[in-house]
């Protein structure tokens, strides 16, 4: 079947998986499967991401004026949205790479993530050195 992926010991992989894997050769298991993990972690940082956002906004309504706490939790949010939408695409381009024995595509969502924590650091840091004593 031209629709199927033929793996090892004659098991099948379906057209939709055959079609987003798009070729290759399978890899060792413990390198999909370590694929998997580096997934997972950037799911819970995204999750991390989006608790901190609905924190700021929910707790620090006493401490905040209205315009830092909202901009930090929209901050966080936004980072919690492309790190959760960027991790799938890097676990579908490190498994294709894989699949094609290519070099392993450079990370793009650790820049953006490195970019929004160093943007909420600094406004947390004006806001704490702008706060009267």
């Amino acid at each position: 079947m031209p629709s199927q992926e033929i793996l090892k010991e004659g098991f099948r992989r379906g057209s939709f998986e055959s079609r987003i894997l798009s070729g290759g050769t399978e890899p060792d298991p413990r390198f999909t499967l370590a694929n998997e993990r580096t997934f997972l972690a950037w799911i819970r940082t995204s999750l991390a991401m989006l608790a901190g956002g609905i924190a700021v906004e929910a707790f620090t309504t006493d401490i905040f004026v209205p315009e830092i706490r909202k901009t930090v939790a929209v901050l966080l949010l936004f980072l919690a949205l492309i790190i959760g939408g960027g991790s799938f695409f890097r676990w579908l381009n490190v498994e294709r790479a894989m699949r094609r024995n290519a070099p392993l595509p450079l990370p793009m969502i650790a820049p953006v993530l490195a970019a929004g924590g160093v943007v909420v650091a600094l406004v947390f840091i004006v806001f704490v050195i702008m706060r009267p004593a």
